[in-house]
């Protein structure tokens, strides 16, 4: 098994929700983590703040957040486990986000012995 990354981004449409609709919504996400680790699939996850700060180039100037289109927003992530991008992009499907559409970008994370192996 490989670990993978899931990139929340998006679902803006949350924003508007009341606090009983964001409990409910919550509720799913809690469901669908609960599920993952019933497969021993999940290995992590947080969501972040909207706030933060960008470093930005050989001058590391700093500008106040990540301030892409709202839809864009990085709203928080999950590390997983599964046998292939395939198969964790198959699993990226049940993200409750996406029926707000919210996107889910999954990415293999590539370990550093492997990277040092293949620069030797």
């Amino acid at each position: 098994m490989k670990d993978f990354m899931f990139i929340f981004r998006g679902a803006a449409d949350q924003y508007s929700f009341s606090a009983e609709e964001m409990q409910q919504h919550m509720q799913k996400w809690f469901a669908w983590i609960d599920e993952l680790k019933a497969k021993n699939l999940y290995v992590a996850g947080e969501p972040l703040t909207p706030e933060g700060k960008t470093v930005k180039g050989p001058k590391a100037l700093v500008t106040d957040g990540p301030f892409t289109e709202s839809k864009e927003l990085v709203g928080g992530f999950f590390i997983i486990k599964a046998s292939s991008l395939s198969e964790a992009t198959e699993i990226a499907k049940g993200c409750p986000d996406l029926a707000l559409n919210g996107t889910v970008e999954v990415r293999e994370i590539m370990k550093v012995e492997e990277m040092i192996q293949s620069h030797s």
